[in-house]
């Protein structure tokens, strides 16, 4: 605002933060309610770089966003701008169907210089629709195409895109569409009350004993995980549990999905995240960072399932020529800069730092994930854990407890107990961050996890620096709920 003769005020002039305001207002008034970050996120960006986005306010940022990990070099990178400008300048078509092009051969070389061995091989790659959603629904094709058969296995907390929610019991033909859920193994919430190895087995044993009975109905087409569950609360699978599933579904003929739309491209410490357990899958979905920041999806899948026929209708965008500059700089960066490998060292320095945290707050239930793939779930202290209430017993696995019929303590990994979920404190420490100049996001059972997803590039100063501000936000939010004082139970 600026002042006028005679002391008046010009509200419409142009200020950073009027107009930060006005455009807010004016999304607020045009888009959808069913928007998302915006509500949590009111921010305006006008600029970014690196980790770095300045808003329309003129306010600074630390993004560990990243764009819902589609960044893995973050904003702007110099390799992925010149990529850009490469092919605008080159005056190549920015659409060109399914047809080959240099830009796609050139993109198409470096995915299968960055593909799991067992798997590139004999690889194909499907351009598809450029969202991840889509992606799923092609794979899911692909299998059920290739096995004549119709069910997929999916996991408790799986985000998957929209696909595999309309997939869940919308189709008018349930059967023919049906999905089923198996327990995914964690430690602190995990789904036997045990954790550790043991439940993973449990989990294992139980997928095992669906697959093999008779009366669960007939195989499925495929089996879809993710090696780290992303909007589930970034859960790692354990690395023996997801070479059991490799081993369950190979053993019945049922493809091995992995989805990797996430995880891949460096971000959880090896190029794909399946890597750590060396897991070959029959197929991956690949897309956030795949396209350098800019929309692309693409299938990969063993050459025997390759039964589409040539000349049937395909999407009308199955490849953007940026997307495909942008993703063939972004990969060959990361696999010339062993990001990945920085990615594993700093995100285990952070988890580590980050655990201190939750030793400081008992609002801090857990501190999980791997590489620059991280989760901090809040907890209410005061609340009941999940065994109070009820028995306070399960079937531990303990030798002889389930064939005697005698109960059991639960107890989690690390002999934790879960306590419940906190979303409203969870979206109070997401706020009180962005006051501090930090965006994460939110994600997991109920919103009620604190997510990090920073570039590959973060430096040690800028963890450090995300570390103090997310530090200081549990802390206030903490305060606050606690009535005003720093007292227990709220902190340890």
């Amino acid at each position: 605002m600026k002042s006028l003769p005679g002391g008046a005020v010009d509200d419409t002039a142009p200020t950073p933060r009027f107009a930060h305001e006005r455009i807010l207002r004016r999304q607020a008034a045009r888009e959808s309610a069913a928007r998302t970050y915006a509500r949590a996120l009111p921010i305006v960006p006008v600029r970014a770089r690196g980790l770095t986005i300045e808003g329309a306010d003129g306010r600074r940022y630390l993004d560990c966003l990243s764009g819902a990990g589609t960044l893995a070099l973050g904003h702007n990178h110099p390799v992925v701008l010149e990529a850009i400008r490469k092919v605008l300048d080159s005056g190549a078509p920015l659409n060109a169907l399914d047809l080959a092009t240099p830009v796609k051969d050139a993109f198409l070389t470096e995915l299968f210089r960055t593909l799991p061995p067992g798997l590139a091989g004999r690889a194909r790659v499907r351009f598809c629709g450029p969202a991840g959603s889509e992606a799923v629904e092609t794979a899911y094709g692909l299998v059920r195409a290739a096995t004549g058969r119709s069910g997929l296995l999916a996991f408790t907390g799986a985000g998957h895109g929209g696909t595999a929610r309309g997939l869940d019991g919308t189709s008018a033909d349930t059967h023919d569409r049906r999905v089923v859920r198996l327990p995914y193994p964690q430690d602190y919430r995990c789904p036997f009350g045990v954790g550790g190895e043991r439940g993973a087995d449990l989990a294992a044993r139980w997928t095992e004993s669906l697959l093999d009975d008779p009366g669960s109905g007939p195989l499925p087409a495929g089996m879809i995980v993710e090696p780290v569950q992303g909007e589930g609360g970034a859960i790692p699978a354990p690395d023996t549990w997801l070479r059991r599933m490799r081993q369950l579904t190979a053993d019945r003929s049922i493809p091995l999905i992995a989805d990797e739309m996430q995880t891949g491209v460096g971000r959880t410490g090896a190029f794909w995240a399946v890597e750590h357990s060396g897991v070959t899958p029959d197929v991956m979905v690949l897309s956030q960072a795949i396209g350098g920041s800019l929309p692309l999806a693409v299938v990969v899948y063993r050459d025997d399932l390759d039964t589409r026929e040539p000349g049937t209708p395909t999407d009308t965008f199955p490849g953007n020529q940026l997307a495909m500059a942008a993703g063939t700089a972004t990969l060959t960066h990361v696999r010339e800069n062993a990001l990945a490998e920085r990615a594993a060292t700093l995100g285990a320095r952070i988890l580590g730092q980050l655990r201190q945290l939750a030793s400081e707050f008992a609002c801090v239930g857990d501190v999980r994930g791997r590489g620059l793939m991280i989760g901090v779930e809040l907890v209410d202290p005061e609340g009941q854990t999940e065994t109070e209430g009820h028995s306070g017993f399960s079937f531990s696995g303990a030798p002889g407890a389930a064939e005697s019929g005698v109960a059991a303590p639960v107890t989690q990994g690390g002999g934790r107990q879960p306590l419940p979920t906190a979303p409203e404190l969870a979206a109070a420490v997401q706020q009180e961050c962005l006051r501090r100049g930090l965006i994460v996001g939110l994600g997991g059972r109920h919103a009620s996890v604190v997510q990090l997803l920073p570039p590959l590039i973060l430096t040690d100063e800028q963890a450090a620096a995300v570390l103090d501000r997310l530090a200081d936000a549990v802390r206030a939010a903490a305060r606050c709920r606690g009535g005003g004082t720093a007292a227990a139970p709220w902190t340890r």
